[in-house]
């Protein structure tokens, strides 16, 4: 379960404001990619709070509402299917995750990022920052990012599943799928499928 250890290292280092980023979506064939960024209060409790591959559907919804509620500041960002398909993966996943932090009110002077990259060829974390691998699991901000990632691309994708009703988006949200690809074979992409993630049609 996620804790505090991280977040007080970097206040042990004089960090003021630390946040948690993560991004949900890097795998999907559709879609956008989103991240999010979130300074919560020091010692905060979320019960049931933890890696957003981790928690029920319904969970990770009052959980988003709570967190976007009680944070003290907090921050969701994306990059389009499009630019996804011009920039790579890699570069939008980072520039999202800048965008989110970025986008904090009252600003972070430090990030704990979720991963193992913190550039790619055209984008880079500038912000000062430390990454974690399975941070969502180990830190409390890093996990209500994750969530706030996680649920902000989930409603994205039943709002596309009403524009584009045949793939069935709702149910995959995207994903590679068994399903995903049949609907795919039968009816060939639409404007949200990132071309580049198309290999196997």
């Amino acid at each position: 379960m996620p804790g505090w250890e991280l977040e007080y290292e970097a206040a042990a280092r004089g960090c003021r404001r630390v946040c948690g980023c993560d991004e949900a979506g890097a795998g999907p064939l559709a879609g956008r990619v989103y991240a999010a960024a979130v300074i919560l209060p020091d010692g905060l409790d979320l019960p049931g709070l933890n890696d957003s591959k981790q928690v029920p559907e319904q969970r990770r919804e009052a959980l988003y509402d709570q967190i976007t509620a009680l944070a003290a500041a907090w921050s969701v960002a994306w990059v389009e299917p499009k630019e996804i398909d011009e920039i790579d993966i890699l570069n939008s996943r980072i520039k999202a995750m800048q965008l989110a932090i970025d986008g904090l009110s009252p600003k972070a002077d430090f990030a704990l990022i979720d991963g193992n990259r913190d550039h790619g060829s055209r984008y880079a974390i500038t912000t000062a920052h430390k990454l974690a691998v399975k941070g969502d699991s180990l830190s409390m901000s890093i996990a209500a990012a994750s969530i706030l990632a996680k649920v902000s691309r989930d409603r994205y994708m039943r709002e596309m599943a009403a524009l584009y009703s045949r793939y069935e988006f709702e149910r995959h949200k995207g994903y590679p799928t068994k399903r995903h690809y049949e609907l795919l074979r039968e009816y060939g992409p639409c404007p949200i499928h990132r071309r580049t993630f198309l290999k196997k049609l």
